[in-house]
């Protein structure tokens, strides 16, 4: 896949990546393009695992997110329009307000795709700040994701990247683990009904860690999907 711009090149150079990308502070949502519009079939891949710190720094879930190399998962996506009642239709008879994801639906059933599709996990997005999401999972687990940084580049009318930085808590009792994940993501518009897709993860400790000047803002787990998305023929609301 031929790309360029400062986040194409990132993706281009994984997994030879020794800090965080190049990201502006969070306001507001993520804007996808409006090819991405509507409800996806998601066939999820991993093809990496990498601890490049390894074995003086590993994290707690490393070896358990190996277990799913080369498996492939499925579930939905859906993005849609930021503000339907407010929005028109451009020259194409296609909604011109903003493309955003459906966090609580996406957050869902990514997690039923990992835990089983009868998981009463469940997802809250802040109303007043969609960068800001809870993740429940029975029976006293929590995980709260909050974006602070990301950036986009459309390379081509066909291919957008986008890159957000967000910091974690996840509480089980007894133990509190904080870090913050990068989710570096290239979408390829294959077709009208098929989007192909390389979506780069990478863990980073937090300043409370430990080893968090040893690891001296390098990556600590580095995780690559493949993802392929073809639009759902079925009626999701």
């Amino acid at each position: 896949m031929a790309i360029a711009g400062e986040l194409g090149d990132r993706a281009a150079q994984f997994p030879n990546w020794q800090g965080k990308p190049p990201v502006r502070m969070a306001k507001g949502d993520l804007i996808y393009p409006q090819w991405m519009a509507g409800t996806w079939d998601v066939t999820s891949t991993l093809v990496e695992a990498i601890a490049p710190l390894a074995p003086d720094i590993v994290t707690p879930g490393y070896e358990v997110n190996r277990r799913y190399l080369d498996r492939s998962l499925q579930f939905q996506v859906r993005f849609q329009p930021q503000s339907p009642s407010e929005s028109g239709l451009n020259s194409d008879g296609e909604s011109d307000a903003p493309i955003v994801a459906d966090r609580t639906f996406n957050g869902e059933s990514i997690a039923r795709a990992y835990l089983g599709p009868d998981s009463e996990v469940s997802v809250r997005v802040d109303p007043d700040n969609p960068n800001r999401q809870i993740t429940r999972i029975p029976p006293k687990r929590q995980l709260v994701s909050v974006v602070r940084g990301r950036n986009s580049e459309r390379l081509n009318p066909d291919r957008f990247v986008a890159t957000e930085v967000a910091y974690q808590v996840f509480r089980t009792r007894p133990q509190i683990y904080l870090n913050e994940v990068e989710t570096t993501t290239v979408y390829y518009r294959a077709s009208p009904t098929r989007i192909e897709s390389d979506q780069m993860t990478a863990i980073y400790l937090s300043p409370k860690d430990p080893n968090y000047f040893r690891a001296n803002g390098r990556p600590v787990a580095l995780y690559r999907y493949r993802l392929q998305l073809d639009r759902s023929t079925d009626n999701v609301s």
